[in-house]
């Protein structure tokens, strides 16, 4: 039986994660922030033992911390056999200047790194979250037909990233400041195991983790809520934004596949499933969900918003090593807003 740790368990992407691995039979080590997120996800879990798979938790409170991992690692029993690392700030409300982004990606990512090198030498493999927003030029238009690939890297610079009051250039470079730091760890150190990075974009799809409210939404999540199902027909259509989006499902499956993968070893691979306009949201929910009338802008219907050339990025390696599948447009925004529409109390 495999032994995994997972960082930041609880959270949208990891909690897909952790249901693939118990379902597989795999033991893993949820890490998360204290008791109450622990005793939560035991409760979202409730079948993990039945299910193949066991189940503990460990209580990192801070994961920037140097030791942060320490005695998570050299306590485990068994020994861990592979690392995910998740962990990492993206909630714009907890955020005020990039420090708060920068410090706790990259310094966590690091501190991990280190207490797997010291206390870990069962460890083979590390497969870290990163993102697409380490990837992408945010500068650069939208149309010209431009093809991501893993060779590419977004060009804000660590002093741009900390001084900027734009949040989301502050979590551009926080993903990619860490993914370097990892990569960096890799060639300087020469440690036991080898790393896997992936860089989904945008990431939608249904909750596998309990939350109280609807304020309590993953920030992709919240703008379908938000912009999308408790606006208005005549709101403006919202600004397309990342228009590479992938299905939080599919995700946690790279994620599993790259775990146990030999071939994705040392790999960078962007994990993205298909382009999605905001027009193309907005018909969807409307054909699927009729009473949503009157609360989803109606835009122009059957119009894409974005232009034919608009850039995409390429996931063949994900599809070639891994074996990755991709769920269709549909199905992601339909079951993500029968979700969301249950959650917030509306059913008509």
């Amino acid at each position: 039986m495999s032994r995994i740790l997972l960082t930041g368990a609880n959270g949208f992407v990891a909690s897909h994660i952790l249901h693939q691995l118990l379902a597989r039979g795999s033991s893993v080590r949820a890490v998360v922030r204290s008791q109450a997120k622990a005793d939560r996800l035991r409760a979202d879990h409730p079948t993990a033992t039945a299910a193949g798979g066991q189940l503990d938790f460990a209580i990192v409170p801070d994961i920037a911390a140097p030791g942060a991992f320490d005695s998570t690692l050299a306590s485990s029993t068994p020994p861990i056999d592979v690392v995910i690392h998740t962990a990492s700030p993206f909630l714009y409300s907890a955020a005020s200047k990039g420090s708060d982004f920068l410090d706790p990606a990259v310094q966590g990512t690091r501190q991990l790194l280190l207490s797997i090198k010291r206390y870990a030498p069962s460890v083979k493999r590390v497969v870290i979250t990163s993102s697409c927003a380490a990837v992408v030029d945010f500068d650069a238009p939208v149309a010209g037909g431009r093809v991501y690939t893993s060779e590419d890297w977004n060009p804000v610079t660590w002093e741009e990233a900390l001084a900027t009051t734009s949040l989301p250039t502050a979590y551009r470079g926080s993903k990619k400041f860490a993914e370097i730091a990892a990569w960096d760890f890799i060639r300087d150190e020469n440690p036991n195991f080898d790393l896997v990075t992936l860089c989904p974009p945008m990431v939608y799809g249904p909750l596998h983790h309990t939350i109280n409210s609807i304020e309590e939404l993953n920030e992709s999540n919240s703008r379908i809520w938000k912009l999308f199902i408790n606006s208005s027909k005549d709101a403006p259509l919202p600004l397309n934004g990342v228009h590479l989006f992938v299905d939080v499902r599919d995700l946690a499956l790279a994620h599993v596949l790259a775990a146990f993968t030999p071939g994705a070893s040392n790999k960078r691979m962007i994990i993205s499933g298909a382009k999605v306009s905001s027009q193309d949201i907005s018909d969807i929910l409307r054909g699927k969900f009729p009473f949503l009338a009157e609360t989803c802008p109606h835009g122009s219907p059957g119009v894409s918003s974005l232009p034919a050339d608009a850039y995409t990025a390429d996931a063949s390696p994900a599809k070639e090593i891994l074996g990755l599948e991709f769920r269709n447009v549909e199905s992601t925004f339909v079951e993500l807003g029968e979700q969301l529409l249950e959650i917030g109390g509306r059913n008509s």
